[in-house]
């Protein structure tokens, strides 16, 4: 649970900016969110640059991105992120950075030496591979010099106490087995608990085993932007994700999540990561919609909105306590007879004591029309309620003394979500 800088600022967001968002993020933590992570961009001197070379990417004299002195000033004289690392964490939240795997093509051109090695980065670098979406690095050998620079990249984010590194251009287009074995190594020999995000999707299936052996989390789908459906095949809509969640609810366990990507509430400015300055285009219904699925499908829960602007809906959205306890405790969660494209879904979960569980039920209605549901429970004799989470409201009817009926009626791209009691 946390905040990502990517659907507000892009590129270009500085130290003001950030610790002004992770101030509210700290007013949050009493409902679980925890983690502040700057999305790409930290390292260039010119973020508006529309090409590599202007783009001014810092580097140290061993070949790895440091922060921009000019749009975060506490990092001068080669403290790097330390000095916010530190502040974040005296404000009880953990510190996380985004980068693209691999080196950063200007220190392959001079050839920096690899820090606490014998090699150089061209005997890491392979220069054949270039992510296809981002022209700033080549890619990392799968060899002992590979390692090392790896090894000495994770070395200095724990050094600046990083707990989160979200790495790009790995899971998908292309999914590079090598380099998330090589960095989860880096990050084990660290000795520091850092969470390991792998980015973009959509992952596939046949890579289930080996994401989850070496990361904590992955994204399941390519970027998730604020709209119910988008033209095929980029970005994705909230839509989508109904699909991509029931595909891989057989996978999410503790420590390690299937990610739908961030949450796009709220105010999406200055700078969002893609289209116009602009107040997110999802509905309440939808938003609330999209807060309710991540919670009982068991997504990480990453929001993108500016948090300085949070409107009352928003924050009352993200501290609605029973929702954030069903995505941090449920231990089984799963579609009802899912078929792929259906517009009316049903969404069961579990929590609680494994003998004697507390059920929660979501519905959602996924078509332009009303729907209706409706629920028999006939458990045993305790069941008699089904609160709704939202409102507190019961909807249960009962049909004798050992059935219970729930009858609800939603608006198109509408949900709920009950706890049965």
């Amino acid at each position: 649970m946390g905040w990502n800088s990517w659907d507000s600022y892009g590129f270009t967001i500085d130290e003001n900016e950030f610790k002004a968002n992770a101030a509210v993020l700290a007013s949050l933590k009493p409902y679980g969110w925890t983690y502040a992570v700057i999305d790409e961009g930290w390292y260039m001197g010119n973020p508006f640059g529309d090409k590599l070379a202007a783009r001014a990417y810092r580097l140290d004299g061993f070949g790895r991105l440091i922060p921009d002195p000019a749009r975060f000033l506490s990092s001068v004289d080669g403290a790097g992120f330390k000095p916010l690392a530190d502040w974040l964490h005296a404000q009880g939240l953990k510190f996380g950075l985004h980068i693209v795997r691999g080196i950063p093509k200007d220190a392959v051109a001079t050839n920096l030496p690899i820090a606490g090695s014998t090699f150089s980065v061209v005997d890491a670098a392979d220069t054949a591979d270039t992510c296809p979406w981002d022209d700033g690095n080549y890619g990392v050998r799968d060899n002992e010099a590979g390692q090392a620079y790896y090894d000495s990249l994770m070395r200095l984010y724990a050094d600046w106490g990083v707990d989160f590194v979200k790495v790009d251009c790995i899971a998908d287009h292309p999914y590079k087995a090598n380099e998330i074995r090589q960095i989860a190594l880096a990050i084990k020999k660290t000795g520091r608990p850092i969470v390991l995000s792998l980015s973009p999707g959509p992952t596939n299936l046949s890579h289930a085993a080996e994401v989850a052996q070496y990361s904590q989390m992955w994204r399941i789908a390519n970027d998730l932007w604020d709209g119910w459906s988008f033209a095929p095949p980029w970005p994705n809509g909230l839509r989508s994700a109904f699909d991509n969640l029931a595909s891989w609810a057989p996978y999410a366990k503790a420590g390690n999540w299937p990610d739908a990507d961030m949450l796009p509430f709220g105010a999406l400015e200055p700078h969002p990561g893609w289209g116009e300055p602009r107040q997110s285009r999802l509905t309440q219904d939808e938003e609330r919609t999209q807060f309710t699925l991540w919670a009982i499908a068991r997504s990480p829960l990453i929001l993108g909105g500016n948090l300085t602007k949070l409107d009352d809906f928003e924050r009352t959205l993200i501290t609605n306590k029973d929702l954030i306890a069903v995505n941090q405790t449920v231990w089984e969660s799963h579609p009802v007879d899912y078929k792929k494209g259906e517009d009316f879904v049903t969404w069961e979960a579990f929590t609680g004591p494994r003998d004697k569980p507390i059920r929660y039920f979501a519905y959602f209605n996924l078509s332009d029309d009303e729907g209706t549901f409706v629920n028999l429970v006939e458990p045993d004799h305790s069941v008699h309620h089904f609160i709704d989470l939202w409102n507190g409201k019961d909807y249960a009817v009962k049909i004798s003394p050992d059935t219970v009926m729930l009858h609800t009626g939603l608006n198109p791209h509408q949900s709920q979500i009950f706890r049965l009691e």
